[in-house]
């Protein structure tokens, strides 16, 4: 039953949480982090690590996606970024990394940015990129825009794409307009051969309306991140982590009813930046999570300590600042599986999650979203 409040009259609105605010109870069982799986399997896909990185410029290039992927995890080239606008990624990525360190504006920046994302996305440059991935022998996916995913995905598919991500800051199943051809997503999804990951959303329905379009994963959230996201402040929208993961997961369950066996992944976007907070994610119902500003870190990382989403692009409505990310880098094998130093959390990320797992006694990622969970009063 949802716990609704009056916030005035004749309005009411739901209380919801955020990952800050449950804690994972413990068990009657412990058992040795050595007999402890973090493998997670979409489709034909198996990784040892339940890792998406968020597909933006600032984590992810072609040789950072081949590391990711190397390691256990899925690396996420942008389709829509930098690899496939310039030649020349590097030194424009120098400029921008120029304009942050020596120029007053905070807005200055993101002027960089949307200049760049001007140029227009060059196939031939793209399909390089994915060449590189897709030669080293790990998985390759890639995320296109809802608006772009008819267009670009014939030459992504040909290019050696084995996954796609069709990701928005907030999609849905079902797009209105009056001008133009809507992406009918049932009918996108039906006519690939490749698992589509589809998202993000944030509540029960639309997630429901996802799967049923065949989508082998949903992205739940837009990947919010303190200080760097501000889809909240410009739009008004959002929906906390720990509420949304579990009605994804609760859309899962009945569509898994609903079709006789067919399992689709939830994948938090948002709000996760610590061991802690990835066990808390999967505790409320996520296959896997998708990182962003936590692997900004990574020396491997192409934004050298910087962090920004995709929406910071935006020619018209831009929704990421382009901030500092930790104040020490660190390799991106230490940052997933440590040995760490640090007390908080932010390195030996999946070593701090398979250790959640094992003190309270579940083996793999699947038990593990049975955990009691507990919320803050």
């Amino acid at each position: 039953m949802r716990d609704l409040v009056e916030i005035g009259m004749g309005r009411t609105a739901r209380r919801v949480y955020g990952l800050g605010d449950v804690d994972i109870v413990p068990s009657r069982r412990t058992r040795s982090s050595k007999d402890v799986s973090t493998a997670w399997q979409i489709d034909a896909y198996r990784f040892e690590i339940p890792l998406v990185t968020h597909p933006t410029d600032a984590i992810v290039s072609p040789g950072t996606a081949v590391a990711v992927g190397e390691l256990g995890g899925l690396g996420v080239l942008n389709a829509e970024g930098l690899w496939a606008r310039h030649a020349d990624v590097e030194d424009v990525l120098d400029r921008l990394i120029r304009t942050v360190d020596e120029d007053d504006d905070p807005a200055a920046p993101v002027r960089v940015l949307q200049e760049l994302h001007a140029a227009p996305i060059q196939m031939d440059l793209l399909a390089e990129a994915i060449k590189t991935v897709r030669e080293s022998g790990v998985t390759v996916a890639v995320r296109v825009s809802p608006q772009r995913a008819a267009e670009l995905t014939p030459d992504l598919l040909a290019a050696g794409v084995e996954i796609l991500v069709v990701q928005g800051t907030i999609i849905s199943a079902e797009h209105v307009a009056r001008d133009g051809e809507p992406l009918n997503l049932k009918r996108f999804i039906a006519d690939l051969d490749v698992p589509v990951i589809a998202g993000g959303i944030g509540d029960y329905r639309t997630a429901m309306h996802l799967m049923r379009t065949g989508a082998a994963g949903v992205i739940v959230g837009y990947g919010y991140t303190p200080g760097v996201t501000t889809t909240d402040s410009v739009l008004g929208i959002g929906v906390p982590m720990a509420t949304a993961i579990a009605d994804a997961a609760a859309a899962r369950r009945d569509y898994l009813d609903e079709t006789g066996g067919r399992y689709v992944h939830v994948i938090a976007d948002g709000g996760v930046h610590t061991s802690g907070e990835i066990a808390k994610a999967v505790a409320c119902g996520a296959d896997a999570v998708m990182l962003g500003e936590p692997l900004a870190a990574a020396a491997e990382a192409p934004g050298q300590g910087l962090y920004w989403t995709a929406a910071a692009a935006h020619p018209s409505v831009p929704r990421s600042h382009i901030s500092v990310a930790l104040d020490q880098e660190f390799d991106l094998r230490t940052l997933l599986f440590g040995p760490s130093v640090d007390p908080r959390g932010v390195t030996n990320l999946f070593g701090g999650l398979r250790r959640a797992m094992a003190k309270t006694g579940y083996s793999d990622l699947k038990e593990f979203q049975k955990v009691g969970l507990s919320i803050r009063g």
